[in-house]
């Protein structure tokens, strides 16, 4: 492909793009492919020769489009949002045009120090405080996932831990010693928080224990909690190194006590505390969010993904570290063919000792259009919008309190609720409790009949939701939170709008009326 050949190829993949995102609510949310649709309409071997573009570019629409579930529909209401947008898509462009390893400053100084002023600028947005600025000890760099950020400063986490358990120790001595605290490392997180805590706990080679939450709490992580199990990991011979607080986890949404845990921690110096903030951390570029961040100055590092609700397509998750060097000590590592007189120096950054990886793509690239097409005022309407139509819709929701029970929100623009079974309308799922209804169990309010009521509540909800995405027309996700089987809805594309939202409770009512109607599912009185 020459010049003459990329540009007619390139003006015609961009036609493509815009012919798709404009007719977006016209397609199926959800893929309906079966599992191996793809290779028996493949050839078995790679083409002998090649082909010219405008061979290749029908096979976009004829095998590509039907396997694709679109998370810019503005029906997707599933997870939590992956925006995208023009910008952001000509800075990957871009990207892809200056494709470079970037593994160090000298590599492209432009990927590099863009990235450090991008991760400023983006935390000066959110309010975040000083400490995580680049001016100082700290700063910022891009990751791929929020997955990837918990396995980094977990595992600089665990080196800073089992150093300070040899401080003063030297050679053997101190090798023996933090061979022998190895096995006793133990990270924590809430019950509500994404595996990616447990996952990296795996990965760094260290013991995982979680934090209980209640629903009367709204499933936020307390100190009080975080103080017991601390000690009673202290009290079986166990080290915690590490423990995730989230602003926002995965089920709920829910933002952990941090003003309490901050107090615990000051006891436990040599945890490291990290903010997962992957979704929700997005609210805080508006300034009546901002107060959630005054405790940061107590923890060690934070994340939030710019590709979930930050108009900056996939991937680009911003890590902030309150000191830098506690990532450094513990993941450089520097041989010959790296070294140069700049690194030597001291006077640049190289991000390969800030990530798990050697290379890095040029992802500050979109951040940077982003913020400058859109500006803090767009970014900030936009999140405005999503929040509007998620308490339309927990608005909705409640309307039909003989249908649907909210297990939590709308907060953040995600609401949970559950289906009632008929022979608890208008109530909710408890057996432990008076009610005449409950009788045909036990004769009696017992908390077997509690256990009951809520195995009746989880079948019908699990069905509803079944039934909801077979259908088509919307996509959502389910989670199960303290036993209790949810559904959650988030409309957060850039293509949302409120009639999706309401067409979406419509759809939500008309099957769960199905569903209770069914055999099985009516009151049994």
């Amino acid at each position: 492909m020459d010049t003459n050949q990329f540009r007619e190829a390139a003006h015609a993949a961009i036609e493509d793009i815009i012919e798709y995102y404009n007719t977006l609510p016209s397609r199926q949310v959800v893929s309906s492919v079966s599992p191996g649709y793809l290779a028996p309409q493949l050839p078995t071997t790679a083409p002998t020769t090649g082909e010219p573009w405008s061979a290749i570019q029908p096979d976009i629409d004829r095998l590509i489009m039907p396997g694709l579930t679109h998370w810019q529909h503005p029906n997707f209401m599933a997870f939590f949002p992956a925006n995208a947008s023009f910008p952001g898509i000509v800075g990957e462009m871009y990207s892809s045009a200056f494709t470079a390893a970037a593994f160090n400053w000298l590599c492209s100084p432009a990927i590099t120090e863009l990235e450090t002023v991008m991760l400023d600028w983006v935390a000066q947005m959110l309010g975040l405080p000083e400490c995580f600025l680049s001016k100082g000890e700290g700063g910022g760099v891009i990751q791929g996932t929020a997955s990837e950020v918990i396995a980094t400063v977990m595992v600089a986490a665990r080196e800073r831990a089992l150093g300070r358990q040899a401080k003063g120790l030297e050679g053997k001595e101190a090798e023996d010693r933090i061979d022998a605290c190895r096995g006793k490392m133990v990270a924590l997180g809430s019950e509500q928080a994404h595996s990616s805590t447990q996952k990296g706990a795996i990965i760094a080679g260290t013991k995982f224990r979680t934090v209980s939450t209640k629903r009367e709490d709204n499933y936020a992580m307390k100190g009080a909690e975080v103080k017991r199990v601390l000690e009673e990991c202290k009290a079986n011979g166990l080290i915690p190194y590490y423990i995730t607080v989230s602003l926002g986890t995965t089920g709920t949404c829910a933002v952990d006590e941090f003003d309490a845990i901050a107090e615990v921690l000051k006891d436990w110096p040599d945890v490291w505390v990290h903010v997962d903030a992957a979704y929700a951390g997005s609210a805080l570029v508006l300034p009546e969010y901002q107060h959630l961040t005054k405790s940061f100055v107590h923890f060690d590092s934070f994340n939030v993904n710019m590709h979930k609700w930050m108009l900056t397509n996939f991937d680009c998750s911003c890590m902030y570290v309150k000191k830098r060097s506690d990532l450094t000590t513990a993941l450089s590592i520097t041989p010959s063919y790296l070294r140069n007189a700049f690194s030597d120096s001291g006077l640049v950054t190289d991000y390969r000792d800030w990530q798990i990886p050697l290379g890095r793509r040029f992802r500050a690239l979109k951040v940077w259009f982003v913020l400058r097409s859109y500006g803090i005022s767009g970014i900030q309407a936009h999140i405005r919008g999503h929040i509007r139509l998620g308490e339309i819709f927990g608005s909705l929701i409640k309307t039909r309190p003989d249908v649907f029970e909210i297990l939590t929100g709308p907060v953040f623009a995600l609401t949970v609720f559950t289906v009632l079974p008929r022979r608890k309308a208008g109530g909710g799922t408890r057996g432990d409790l008076p009610d005449s209804s409950h009788e045909r169990y036990l004769n009696d309010f017992t908390p077997d009949a509690s256990g009951q009521a809520l195995m009746e509540a989880n079948a019908v909800t699990q069905k509803m939701y079944e039934r909801v995405n077979e259908k088509g027309e919307i996509y959502i996700t389910s989670s199960v939170i303290g036993g209790v089987y949810a559904i959650r809805v988030v409309s957060g594309s850039p293509a949302a709008e409120e009639k999706y939202i309401r067409r979406a409770f419509e759809i939500l009512v008309e099957t769960a009326e199905e569903v209770l109607g069914e055999p099985g599912n009516a009151a049994k009185d």
